[in-house]
């Protein structure tokens, strides 16, 4: 079917590639025009403004937006909501906050428009083995785009989860737990590096181990083994580690809900300690044992 893709990043731009291959039609559009081009030789129909892309819709149009999440999803929206009409769907496929995607729901559904949210995971691995898609809407709506999803991801990867924002509320939850696993994995292999009773540890065979008959063998661990095999010690790597949002609404969430949520909540606020180079409070607590204990303090 006939479909547009807003943004061609590394996700947008794998998903498209990834609907051509299934044989549908793709209108692309992204501020780049060396990233449109990359896909107009893949077969995709190239636009260069929103405009354009409407135009080379045939009406009821399907709009799928991969941009981030926040302003830029907004003001997208904003464009394309004048030039859009009765029966037609735009999709946000990005990591938007659930309670902006039920805002915008309410909104474009007073102008006849289905908006549809997308919570999707797979990463750069999607292009080849297909993504898993959370999907939130109206039914008519959702099953007039299932040709999309089932292309877009592998068997039995995508589900109807709820009505509108509940794409995005199960991919939320879904990218608190990653941190939780995250963490464990992280804690667990730095244990080894650290040991002075085996300092020799090798953490690409382990990690390789772990990938047979272990209780703790997943994606992320084989991933884990990929890592170590390129640097086994990661020197070339930095511990600093971003955090997209999801986490930090994950944990609001369950602090609404009244729901105890520790091993997410301090997998997040981990990623914020591995963003200072020196920790004020980390001083506090030296300066603090050596006023109480006389416990050593290093000096910068």
């Amino acid at each position: 079917m006939q479909l547009a893709m807003i943004g061609l990043g590394k996700m947008g731009g794998n998903m498209s590639e990834r609907l051509l291959r299934g044989g549908h039609e793709v209108v692309t559009y992204d501020r780049s025009t060396e990233a449109v081009q990359k896909y107009t030789k893949l077969g995709a129909t190239g636009a260069s403004s929103l405009a354009e892309v409407v135009k080379k819709l045939k009406a009821p149009r399907v709009i799928w937006i991969m941009v981030p999440a926040g302003d830029p999803v907004d003001m997208t929206i904003a464009e394309l909501r004048p030039m859009l009409g009765d029966g037609d769907i735009i999709i946000d496929g990005g990591n938007s906050n659930f309670h902006d995607t039920m805002r915008r729901a309410r909104k474009l559904a007073e102008h006849g428009i289905q908006f549809i949210d997308c919570g999707t995971s797979g990463g750069v691995w999607g292009l080849e083995n297909g993504y898993c898609l959370m999907v939130g809407g109206e039914k008519r709506a959702v099953l007039r785009c299932e040709p999309i999803f089932k292309t877009l991801a592998p068997p039995s990867g995508f589900a109807h989860v709820g009505p509108p924002g509940a794409g995005h509320y199960v991919k939320m939850v879904h990218n608190g737990i990653e941190y939780g696993l995250l963490q464990a994995y992280a804690e667990g292999y730095e244990i080894l590096h650290a040991s002075k009773d085996f300092p020799k540890l090798d953490m690409h065979a382990i990690a390789e181990l772990w990938q047979h008959g272990s209780v703790v063998r997943s994606w992320l661990n084989e991933l884990a083994v990929r890592a170590f095999e390129k640097d086994a010690s990661l020197e070339k790597i930095r511990g600093w580690v971003a955090d997209s949002g999801e986490g930090r609404w994950t944990v609001q969430e369950a602090i609404d809900l009244d729901v105890p949520a520790p091993v997410i909540t301090l997998s997040l606020l981990t990623r914020f300690r591995s963003r200072q180079e020196d920790s004020f409070s980390a001083k506090v607590i030296a300066a603090l044992r050596n006023e109480f204990g006389g416990h050593a303090v290093q000096k910068t």
